[in-house]
């Protein structure tokens, strides 16, 4: 049976809450390749290339818990709010995705049910778990993006994406500035204020301590990058995991 996420246990004193909204770039059997060239789930339109490793990689090292995707994006996007146009991308990056192309309503609220709507009960079931052990869940959520996009070279090593939790998001980008040899953006390369996205619905909504951490994918494509890239984001986490209300 094909499950839409994974859960990595932590440690029970932790208040640390790690998502992987793009985590895998598998399908179901039943829906084959979505008529595209297996070739383009090794790409970013998959995927996040390096963000499971690194969050698992996190998880290990800060005793927290993690969520994780275990469906490609060109399935359902669930980093997308159910009423987002981009939920199921009928063209992305270039890729027409031939799968896509008739999903009407029916097929739809199917993905929904199967994948997008048990990934977040999951993260909402995890947070209800670190709340009962006394704790307020502390959300980061891991992302990666691509060195290049339509020709320009993105300079940033990093982004913290944020909405209206400016403190936490402040701190992250002070730390990872800190270690000296960073380009950090600040809501770069995308915006974090999305309506009814993962940290929409889970975080800001309910007045949790949050913030997104994107990595340019290049730097953690390799087991070498992730191993210091856990180092390098664990170092600016460990004193916000305290500090945050």
């Amino acid at each position: 049976m094909f499950e839409p996420y994974e859960i990595v246990a932590g440690q029970g004193h932790s208040r640390l809450v790690l998502l992987c909204d793009h985590a895998s770039n598998r399908l179901p059997e039943e829906y084959g390749s979505l008529g595209l060239d297996p070739r383009q789930f090794e790409r970013h339109i998959a995927y996040d290339i390096g963000a499971a490793a690194l969050t698992r990689g996190l998880a290990g090292r800060l005793g927290a818990t993690a969520v994780l995707s275990c469906f490609s994006r060109l399935l359902i996007d669930p980093n997308r709010g159910m009423d987002d146009p981009t939920l199921i991308m009928r063209l992305s990056d270039g890729a027409v995705v031939p799968g896509n192309r008739e999903v009407g309503d029916e097929e739809r609220a199917r993905r929904i049910s199967r994948f997008h709507r048990p990934y977040h009960q999951a993260i909402a079931g995890t947070l209800a778990d670190v709340r009962s052990q006394g704790h307020v869940p502390f959300l980061v959520s891991i992302h990666s993006f691509t060195p290049v996009w339509r020709g320009w070279e993105r300079p940033w090593h990093a982004g913290i994406l944020w909405d209206r939790d400016e403190h936490v998001a402040r701190a992250m980008i002070r730390g990872f500035l800190a270690q000296g040899d960073l380009v950090v953006g600040d809501n770069e390369p995308y915006h974090g204020a999305l309506e009814g996205d993962t940290l929409n619905t889970h975080g800001t909504r309910a007045g949790l301590p949050h913030a997104l951490i994107e990595v340019r994918q290049d730097l953690i494509a390799a087991k070498t990058g992730v191993d210091e890239w856990v180092e390098r984001v664990a170092k600016v986490i460990e004193p916000i995991m305290y500090e945050a209300r």
